[in-house]
């Protein structure tokens, strides 16, 4: 069995050590480095070749937001998961649309976490609900100039989400493309909330008609 190789990023050392001690303790995870800012964890990624990274958002010298662009720029298969103690949606939107896998708080249960990990690792997005809400919430108020930025080809999506752009496109609904994703239909819901807020729309018709000339 091939165990799920982790990278902790977080200034803090108690938060450090403490993730490490819980990961390790299972058959199936290893913590293969910790890094105490951005800059030191893009670099371990490069060194380490981690299946997924903690990342914690506000660190010094690079953060997290910054660190996980870079990371998923140099690394696509690298997953990035933002573990922090702060829900401000500016951050969520921005981490989510560099290409983070998901968004956790830190005070989840240490059985909830490692599940969420196991999670992430096979493709499933990680938002709580209430995430979930603002980002929706903020696609629907987004300005028409976002669309632009799209259609100047300055939009980026991540593997998955082009995966569920081709079946919304296709005309596939929420629990079509769950099933042939093999995700949950809360998952899909939550990839297309942020393929929404990147391209600036709130409507289903208008994001495919969007989408139809991307793919």
């Amino acid at each position: 069995m091939s165990l799920i190789r982790i990278l902790i990023a977080d200034d803090q050392t108690l938060m450090r050590d403490g993730l490490k001690t819980i990961f390790d303790l299972e058959d199936d995870m290893e913590v293969v480095g910790v890094a105490e800012n951005g800059k030191q964890a893009y670099g371990m990624v490069g060194e380490l070749h981690p299946d997924i990274v903690l990342m914690d958002i506000r660190m010094p010298i690079v953060n997290g937001v910054e660190s996980t662009m870079m990371i998923k720029k140099d690394y696509p298969e690298t997953v990035v998961v933002m573990l922090t103690t702060f829900d401000d949606e500016e951050y969520i939107v921005k981490a989510l649309s560099y290409g983070a896998s998901g968004y956790l708080l830190k005070d989840i249960q240490g059985n909830k976490l490692i599940q969420a990990v196991r999670d992430a690792v096979t493709g499933n997005m990680l938002m709580p609900s209430n995430i979930a809400i603002k980002l929706a919430a903020r696609a629907c108020h987004m300005p028409q100039e976002t669309s632009h930025d799209f259609q100047s080809g300055k939009q980026e999506f991540s593997e998955r989400e082009l995966e569920i752009v081709k079946l919304m496109v296709d005309g596939c609904s929420n629990r079509e493309i769950a099933t042939k994703l093999f995700i949950s239909e809360g998952t899909a819901k939550n990839y297309i909330s942020v393929i929404y807020s990147k391209i600036g729309v709130s409507d289903r018709s208008k994001a495919v008609a969007l989408l139809r000339d991307y793919v």
